[in-house]
């Protein structure tokens, strides 16, 4: 991710104040309180990943002004999050701290490395320490990212929110991170958009840009004892939030209710509201976006319900050279994927603003790499296109991959439309125009960040390798029209799932392939949209060398 730092965050090396708290008060087996006398922007809190959480309740003045999750240092840091302290407008601060892990390994908490290491600064840190940092690919400047949320795109400018844990490189303290880009491919950091509360952490929605009220709407998951929809208001193109006073707006008694997905329909001129409950998607519409009413459920005994169903988005899409229109239904699921853990499947059919109806009995996936989910698409975008990105991991090994100062990253943008073959309807995943602006020259070295073009006369096999013996196969079988990737002989210590070979059907022939390499991850796609796989890697070193076989391939260089 190439970004301007925040401007609360532009150092180059960490500049740690000696101004340490004060000893910690230990209360008993668990709980301790900790005294800060606020002298810097931040508090750098040292992490351990092996260790538990801790939960921190800040106080200021005997109210409660935050509480997050941190697995506060024992006996080794791997890295330090920033706690802004400033905000609280408090010289003096108390930190009530429990800890969950278990004594009989982590010994005595007056021991414990994190009293030590616990340090002011008003700078933090965001260089890049990673060698697996992907070059063009969207990824947070430190911390946790999951699903991508409440995309939409107004006055040139895409945004993109994500499930983001600002206190840790793991799944925790759920929080809209945000990201701004006017090309889909540089994106630049942007402070916290909408931050836990009352009523919970903040679970995975949607944007949408309300025309007639000149304003950006989020609608969200608020997930506390239970999980309930609420929505916050943007009067500044989605730079700062709102949240209404009336939450929460939509409440259930489903264990899993989630992921709003929200739309203006023009047919029936009402907002709709896609949501993931259980194993079904449930549809609502609105004329506010405050009150909802709901209008049917879809799911049963269609597409697969081996996990549950997560992440909606639901469109209509051009049929290619037919000039009809049929409708897209996401659904992301974890787990239950065709190679284990999370996928993106889809339903195409019709939608009257009321009902979606399916018109196909069988399951189909979007993209049948290991490492694709939480797929949902920009509002308002450009030209009516309908842009997508997902979460490029899987939720079997994404809190153990060789990364510390960061995990996860987004896809490649892919447009979607619909094409047909033998009859049916199938949904089209083709790279996005904007990548075609990366390439630079034509090279015949393979490089850690580059695009291959692969010309296909029947089938083909392409070889990526290094000098360890560590390779990743693909190949494309004309005869049985499948293209398959084999990523067992790579680096893959962290996880005993990762090692897996992906096959993929393909709906025609394929001419061309595409094949967008960076770092640590491969994105296969055939050039006419009708295949694509998306697989993490983690070679030991780069591959340097590429061997194809019955087929001539031209390597770009990324600029």
């Amino acid at each position: 991710m190439r970004t301007k730092r925040l401007l609360t965050m532009m150092v180059a090396t960490l500049v740690a104040i000696a101004t340490q708290a004060q000893a910690p008060q230990v209360l008993g087996k668990s709980h301790a309180m900790q005294r800060v006398e606020v002298k810097n922007h931040y508090l750098l809190l040292p992490v351990q990943e092996r260790e538990e959480n801790a939960t921190i309740r800040v106080v200021a003045a005997g109210s409660e002004v935050q509480t997050l999750n941190v697995r506060l240092a024992v006996d080794k840091v791997d890295y330090y999050v920033p706690l802004d302290i400033e905000r609280f407008g408090a010289k003096g601060l108390l930190l009530d701290i429990v800890f969950h892990g278990d004594r009989r390994f982590t010994g005595a908490m007056k021991d414990f490395l994190c009293w030590k290491e616990m340090k002011q600064s008003d700078e933090f840190d965001t260089a890049n320490r990673e060698r697996f940092r992907l070059v063009y690919h969207h990824t947070p400047l430190y911390g946790w990212m999951n699903d991508p949320n409440g995309m939409f795109y107004k006055d040139g400018v895409y945004h993109l929110y994500y499930q983001y844990n600002p206190y840790g490189s793991q799944w925790e303290n759920m929080t809209w991170g945000h990201s701004t880009s006017k090309d889909l491919i540089h994106w630049e950091a942007q402070p916290l958009a909408i931050e836990p509360d009352a009523l919970g952490t903040i679970f995975s929605g949607s944007c949408v840009v309300d025309k007639a009220n000149n304003q950006v709407v989020a609608m969200y998951t608020s997930a506390g004892r239970n999980q309930v929809q609420s929505v916050a208001f943007s009067k500044d193109n989605g730079m700062t939030f709102e949240k209404y006073d009336g939450n929460p707006v939509l409440v259930s008694k489903e264990e899993d209710f989630r992921d709003p997905k929200v739309f203006w329909n023009d047919e029936i001129n009402k907002w709709n509201l896609i949501l993931a409950v259980g194993q079904e998607m449930h549809i609502y519409t609105s004329i506010d976006l405050k009150d909802w009413h709901y209008e049917s459920s879809f799911g049963k005994e269609l597409g697969c319900h081996d996990g549950v169903w997560e992440c909606p988005d639901l469109m209509k899409l051009p049929v290619r050279g037919t000039g009809k229109h049929k409708w897209l239904l996401i659904c992301n699921i974890n787990p239950g994927g065709p190679f284990g853990g999370s996928a993106t499947q889809y339903f195409v059919g019709e939608f009257d603003g009321h009902k979606f109806t399916c018109e196909h009995k069988d399951t189909r996936w979007m993209d049948y790499g290991k490492d694709h989910y939480a797929t949902v698409t920009f509002d308002n975008a450009p030209d009516g296109r309908k842009i997508a990105l997902a979460w490029m991991s899987n939720w079997q090994y994404a809190n153990q991959v060789p990364t510390k100062q960061f995990r996860s990253a987004n896809s490649v943008p892919r447009d979607l439309d619909l094409f047909e073959h033998n009859g049916q309807t199938y949904c089209g995943v083709t790279p996005s125009k904007e990548l075609l602006a990366l390439r630079g020259k034509a090279t015949n070295k393979l490089s850690q960040a580059c695009e291959i073009v692969v010309d296909v006369k029947g089938s083909t096999e392409i070889v990526l390798s290094n000098p360890l013996g560590e390779q990743v196969v693909m190949k494309y079988d004309a005869s049985s029209r499948t293209f398959f990737m084999d990523r067992t002989r790579t680096y893959a210590s962290f996880s005993e799932a990762f090692p897996c070979v992906t096959t993929a059907p393909v709906y025609g022939d394929i001419h061309q392939l595409r094949l967008f390499i960076d770092r640590c991850s491969i994105e296969a796609f055939d050039a006419d949209g009708r295949m694509a796989m998306t697989n993490l890697v983690f070679p030991s070193e780069p591959y340097n060398n590429i061997k194809v076989k019955d087929g001539k391939a031209v390597i770009y260089t990324i600029e």
